[in-house]
This record gives C-alpha cells, sequence and structure tokens, in this order.
C-alpha cells in the first residue's frame, strides 16, 4: 500500500465534502485573482486557497479536477512573477491532462500555462512554442465559448 493509499483510507472527509470544499476553494481563488489589488497577506492567502483546493480534489475529483486545480495554482504564481512554481504546476497540469486524454481544450490550457510561466521567467522560445502549441491545438476545440475564451487567456500572456 502507497502512502496516499493509507492516507486516504484514514481520511475522515467524505468526497462530497472534499468536493464541495475543493470547488468552494477554487471559486474562492479565482475572487482573489480578480482583484486589481491584493495585499501581501491576500497574496499569501490566494497561494494557500489554491494548493489547499487542489488537495482536497486530488481526493475527491477526476484527473480532470487535479490537471485544472494544478492549472490554477500554476495561474496563481504566474500573477504573483514566480516562475519556477508556475512551470512546475503548468507542466503537472499538461502532463495530467494529456496522460488522461482530457481532451484539447485542457491541453491547451495546459500550454497556456507553461507559456505563462515561461513569460514570467523571460523565455521567450519557450513561450512562443507553447503559445503556438495552445493556438494550434485551441483551433481544434469545437465548443466556440470554449475556444473564444482560450485565445483570449492566450492573448493575456505578455
Amino acid at each position: 500500500m502507497t502512502g496516499a493509499s493509507m492516507q486516504r483510507k484514514a481520511d475522515s472527509i467524505n468526497r462530497r465534502t472534499h468536493q464541495k470544499i475543493g470547488a468552494d476553494l477554487f471559486n474562492y481563488t479565482w475572487s482573489l485573482l480578480d482583484r486589481k489589488r491584493r495585499t501581501r497577506e491576500e497574496n499569501d492567502e490566494m497561494i494557500h486557497a489554491a494548493h489547499a483546493s487542489r488537495y482536497h480534489w486530488g481526493h475527491a475529483g477526476r484527473p480532470l479536477n487535479v490537471s485544472i486545480g494544478e492549472w490554477q495554482i500554476s495561474r496563481v504564481y504566474a500573477v504573483l512573477g514566480r516562475a519556477e512554481p508556475a512551470f512546475y504546476h503548468g507542466r503537472r497540469a499538461l502532463e495530467i491532462a494529456r496522460r488522461n486524454h482530457l481532451g484539447r481544450f485542457y491541453v491547451a490550457y495546459g500550454y497556456e500555462a507553461v507559456a505563462r510561466a515561461a513569460a514570467v521567467a523571460g523565455i521567450r522560445d519557450e513561450r512562443n512554442r507553447c503559445c503556438r502549441e495552445a493556438q494550434r491545438t485551441a483551433a481544434t476545440v469545437r465548443d466556440r465559448d470554449d475556444r473564444r475564451m482560450l485565445l483570449e487567456d492566450l492573448a493575456t500572456i505578455p
């Protein structure tokens, strides 16, 4: 039995509660991301909320929820100008989306996260390569609203 399996068996929180907490923390993180100005304490809280959301989805979610959680953590770190953790979590989002065949939309957002992290790090070649991959993949997303949202997010990468 792995450490993760042992930990989950000892977990006293039920699946539905993990899902509710994960979703609430995800939405709370977005409310902090949407603020024009945040205090240092709010920035710290945003990091903790994103990680806590991902933790709960790791206990109760599917690979889709885990990939989205990794993507959100990457976005938080990119917004805060912290390239290394933004890269790590962006790459995890992309890896999980690919490995679990989550679909073009989620793969493209994985590339978006890595491109944004590369922009923060000032690595133009990586940013450009990942933006191209995200745009190429986005062009194949069938849902027009999803494709539009993805392309709009890509356009915000410096």
